[in-house]
């Protein structure tokens, strides 16, 4: 049982930074110990249950809510991409009635995976969802976050025209669901300093749905070994009791890049060979000279100024510039493009991008998942997926909450 966390490991579970945790022993609020053996900063347990949101740390047992559907639950999915939330809320037993998605080469992704699902390769605002109306019980989208045009003090979905927000909330609004559910980055909440988010809420609300406090995710609580974080916006319709929905709860295990690419408890074997970019000599040069788990800092000091430019005497940490992953830590989030400067993912033994296959296992594909397309094109999708675990962890939640509105 673990009893020791690092402060990387804190921040990561209070959602902090490491500064603040620095702040926060000086003022007593959190105080590290040194660890006997090492001599690193770390907190007891103990110490972390001040905070009731790490109340499943002390839990007796790892959180496991999956359960049968009592009947089919049908879903209708937006920006559906790659199918990394569709492919999730599949596992956990829901029935995708249609994918709507406009970009061609996700939308051959979907039917090289799934020949029987409807997936719809269009402009989402060209596209009528009105025959699905008493046929669906939950819509869901990765809408972008966009600025909104404000008429009045209250949003309303008239003055949200223009936007793909309008366009999520005009299908819920046509079809009527159960429960709509949104996810975005965590960028969302302070959007437009909380303009965007507000008037989200709005817009639910004057539809008929009952809107949950917005929650950030960090999926490496959710059997992704990956620091990627999402922001879930959960409407329940409101002549149901959204009392009912219960967010996933966290697992207590956070798994790392060795879980993801070598055979254990996540896959059943050692990730697949395939294609993968290539830095150019330029950048392997130097990364060449990153130690594991390391980055720009571990360079010699010339080389960081050469490398980082202006950065270099702008302060700040930029961790994830000359970023070689570690064997033992998750990943950081992924991008659309492994290769560009300043979001450097460099394999751990290897001076290298990580590969598709090895992408997609970060992002807790299945290895029969394929993805169309150029290299360019398959990484962009899958950077810009919802992981698949976390996303059955999403669907779990719909399934029970779905289970006790529509009993047997």
């Amino acid at each position: 049982m673990k009893n020791l966390y690092s402060i990387a490991e804190v921040a990561d579970l209070l959602s902090v930074s490491k500064e603040t945790l620095r702040r926060w022993d000086k003022n007593g609020k959190l105080t590290a110990i040194r660890e006997p053996m090492s001599n690193y900063r770390v907190y007891h347990k103990d110490q972390l249950k001040i905070f009731d949101n790490l109340d499943f740390l002390f839990a007796s047992s790892e959180n496991e809510i999956s359960m049968d559907p009592v009947r089919d639950f049908n879903s209708i999915e937006l920006f559906a991409g790659a199918g990394g939330l569709a492919i999730g809320l599949e596992q956990a037993g829901i029935k995708c009635l249609a994918l709507n998605e406009m970009d061609h080469w996700a939308c051959e992704t979907l039917r090289k995976n799934r020949p029987d699902w409807n997936v719809i390769e269009d402009d989402v605002k060209h596209v009528s969802f009105s025959d699905f109306q008493g046929k669906v019980d939950i819509v869901t989208g990765g809408f972008p976050c966009q600025a909104f045009s404000y008429a009045g003090k209250k949003l309303g979905l008239n003055d949200a025209r223009g936007t793909l927000f309008y366009e999520f909330a005009k299908v819920v609004q046509e079809t009527n669901p159960a429960i709509c559910i949104g996810e975005n980055v965590r960028g969302l909440l302070s959007h437009e300093n909380g303009k965007t988010i507000e008037g989200m809420i709005s817009i639910l609300d004057e539809i008929g749905y009952h809107v949950i406090t917005p929650k950030i995710f960090k999926t490496i609580f959710y059997r992704v070994p990956q620091k990627r974080e999402r922001v879930l916006i959960v409407g329940i319709r409101k002549d149901l009791n959204h009392h009912l929905f219960e967010f996933p709860k966290p697992y207590k295990k956070v798994y790392t890049l060795k879980d993801a690419l070598k055979k254990g408890e996540l896959f059943d074997c050692d990730v697949p060979e395939s294609l993968g970019s290539k830095y150019p000599k330029s950048k392997k040069d130097v990364l060449d000279l990153v130690p594991e788990g390391g980055y720009w800092r571990d360079l010699p000091v010339e080389i960081q100024k050469d490398y980082m430019g202006g950065s270099f005497y702008l302060g700040g940490g930029k961790t994830g510039m000359a970023r070689r992953i570690s064997w033992s830590e998750p990943s950081l989030t992924l991008t659309c493009s492994p290769a560009q400067k300043q979001t450097e993912r460099c394999h751990p033994d290897e001076t290298r991008p990580f590969t598709i296959r090895e992408y997609a296992r970060i992002q807790t594909f299945p290895d029969d998942w394929s993805f169309s397309g150029s290299v360019s094109h398959q990484y962009k999708q899958i950077g810009n997926a919802v992981p698949v675990n976390f996303a059955k962890e999403v669907g779990s939640s719909i399934v029970q909450f779905l289970n006790k509105i529509f009993p047997k």
